[in-house]
């Protein structure tokens, strides 16, 4: 039996972005690197599974997205109930509008 090699997560990170990225085929890709294409296969299986389930690691330009969408979604919400309370008190001003109006047409005072 061979010596079981280990790759950091760097190179196995580089190693899949060369398949995803070009669509050079995974045995092609690691008989360059000189990865067994089984080992690169697992890798990119990995690897899609995680960006379909959303898992896996965010990178700097996501993170600060995911950041400022939060902020943006926190402030949305805030305005919501804002715009809640606005409306259920135009709500109750509009009823006794139509309440006093309704009132002054039954008995005309003069």
């Amino acid at each position: 039996m061979g010596k079981r090699r280990s790759y950091g997560a760097g190179f196995r990170e580089g190693a899949v972005r060369i398949v995803l990225e070009t669509g050079k085929p995974a045995a092609e890709v690691a008989r360059d690197l000189g990865v067994h294409e089984g080992t690169l296969q697992a890798w990119v299986s990995r690897a899609r599974g995680a960006a379909e389930t959303g898992t896996g690691p965010l990178e700097e330009c996501e993170r600060e997205e995911l950041a400022r969408l939060r902020a943006e979604n926190q402030r949305l919400r805030k305005e919501t109930v804002e715009f809640g309370m606005e409306r259920d008190v135009l709500r109750r001003c509009m009823v006794l509008w139509v309440k006093q109006l309704t009132r002054t047409r039954r008995c005309p005072s003069g």
